[in-house]
């Protein structure tokens, strides 16, 4: 008996060591996991929030300056010269949309001309002098937010969602600029998704702070300049998806042999389900494909080029979005792959025909990652060494949201175009590019984003930002080209101001390069072509 009970006994024990040795390593690699998933999204959050911060700094700093400058002009409020130096502010400045004279809360004359216009009955009024009107009412608009400052007697109107333009695809991402003097019960202004005002109590006398609260990790940062600080929140639902990542790159290495093979084998067949698998198996299977946008002179009406754009067709017929695929490519890792097959696809489709037709012009679409990095100058050299394409063939179009290294950006730039490819600003007025912002990157063309061009002709206060990018873009000698030309009074309009290029439905949907290449041979003017098409899309 004693003997079937020291087996049993030795028989438990070595039970519970096997268990200890196979569970032990487990244990401590998700622990580091954990650690390390909440350093990571700490670190993005961060990011954020000091991206946010820094945005309505410049804000307000821009908003105080064009202040000062009206202020300290001899000319009275409201005279001829005092609405020209407002409209030069506004013209010259990234974030003001409006610049005026107000006098009891009510704009009397404005860079956007005499209508007055009540500023609301939100006021904050700030230790510094300044008056914050945190919810300015636009008339026949319920869904654009402004904001305005006030002080010395003239205010700048602010749309409140551009310090808020973080480039993401982080869902349910929370973000806010947040004046540390503000009411707990005054609404907040410029802020989008959840934000907790009790997250600023959590910043106390620091710089920065990092934490969560149960459903959110949270980053603020205090403002150096201003009594303000920018904020950032990614729920905390997505931590397991980070830490299940480093976990599995952890714990199969403290695991038996064959209990590692097996775990290996359950990652390997989780990975083939995931999109990011998904993703590189169609790059290697050549699901991928692309289709082009015409680009119209607008004069002429004549089709002089086209925009290239990706799209992925899985062997089960799915068709996703490059909303989708793009954003995954960049946190994968596998964006430079995606965009040499973005290059090889347009030298397959366009190569002849570019060779008959040299003036012809080809726009590709670079993600911003690729802008911070050599190897995309690598690509488009060996593009052109094969001799398909000419550098005159090619315009590169980026973004203006998400470039966050410019000094890299800038040399990328820079080499592109020192082989003689054109470099295009996509979807300007989106982002928070302004001025200096175009003559620090040396680009070639500027493409007027389709919210601008959907505003022409309507009541919308967007309605004059047209007009602003077009002379700012003539002022520096840049190509101007329309996106989401729709309608032919658009296109008038746009003919008028004498912006060079179109594309739209106006002119023609995303199509296979054979039908763009019959279209720019046919000789055809392409507006009456699509109009009826357009007016009913």
């Amino acid at each position: 008996m004693k003997n079937v009970l020291r087996n049993r006994f030795l028989l438990a024990c070595t039970i519970l060591a096997a268990l200890g040795a196979l569970l032990a390593p487990p244990w401590l690699a998700w622990r580091e996991a954990d650690r390390h998933a909440y350093a990571t999204q700490a670190d993005l959050a961060l990011r954020y929030a000091r991206q946010v911060g820094h945005r309505a700094d410049e804000m307000v700093r821009q908003s105080l300056g064009g202040i000062r400058q009206l202020a300290q002009s001899r000319d009275a409020p409201c005279a001829s010269g005092q609405l020209a130096l407002m409209r030069r502010i506004d013209l010259t400045s990234t974030y003001i949309q409006t610049i005026g004279h107000v006098r009891d809360g009510v704009i009397r004359c404005s860079s956007q001309g005499n209508t007055p216009m009540p500023l609301g009955n939100h006021i904050l009024r700030a230790s510094d002098g300044l008056k914050v009107y945190s919810h300015v009412p636009v008339e026949g608009d319920t869904t654009t937010r402004m904001m305005a400052i006030e002080r010395d007697g003239y205010v700048a109107l602010l749309h409140t969602d551009l310090p808020l333009d973080a480039s993401s695809a982080i869902p349910g991402m929370s973000l806010a600029a947040l004046h540390l003097e503000r009411r707990p019960d005054e609404p907040l202004s410029m802020s989008t998704g959840f934000v907790d005002r009790a997250w600023l109590k959590r910043l106390g006398n620091r710089r920065e702070v990092t934490f969560t609260d149960g459903r959110y990790l949270v980053a603020v940062t205090r403002s150096p300049l201003f009594p303000s600080a920018g904020v950032a929140a990614l729920p905390l639902a997505d931590l397991p998806a980070h830490r299940h990542v480093v976990a599995l790159r952890l714990v199969p290495a403290g695991v038996v042999a064959g209990i590692a093979m097996a775990a290996a084998l359950l990652l390997l067949a989780r990975k083939q389900t995931s999109l990011a698998t998904a993703l590189r198996k169609g790059l290697r299977d050549n699901e991928f494909f692309m289709l082009y946008q015409p680009v119209v002179a607008l004069q002429s009406g004549q089709c002089v080029g086209a925009e290239a754009l990706l799209r992925w067709r899985r062997s089960t017929g799915e068709l996703i979005g490059p909303d989708v695929f793009i954003p995954l490519a960049e946190q994968t890792g596998t964006i430079t792959a995606l965009t040499a097959r973005v290059l090889e696809l347009v030298e397959h489709d366009t190569r002849h025909f570019l060779a008959a037709h040299p003036a012809f012009h080809v726009a590709v679409n670079v993600s911003t990652t690729d802008l911070e990095s050599d190897p995309i100058v690598e690509l488009f050299d060996a593009m052109l060494a094969r001799g398909g394409i000419v550098a005159a063939n090619l315009v590169v179009e980026i973004t203006e949201r998400g470039i966050l290294d410019i000094e890299a950006a800038r040399t990328v730039i820079g080499a592109l175009r020192a082989r003689g490819i054109k470099v295009a600003i996509d979807d300007f007025g989106t982002g928070y590019a302004g001025l200096s912002y175009l003559e620090s990157l040396h680009v070639d063309a500027l493409k007027i984003d389709r919210s601008f061009i959907e505003a022409i002709g309507t009541t919308a206060p967007t309605n004059q930002v047209v007009s602003h990018i077009i002379a700012m873009a003539s002022a520096m000698r840049l190509v101007m080209v329309a996106e989401g030309v729709e309608t032919p009074a658009q296109a008038d309009y746009l003919r008028t101001w004498k912006v060079e290029y179109a594309q739209g439905w106006l002119y023609g949907q995303p199509q296979p390069f054979e039908a763009v290449a019959a279209l720019a041979t046919s000789g055809a003017t392409l507006a009456p072509r699509f109009a009826g098409a357009a007016a009913t899309s």
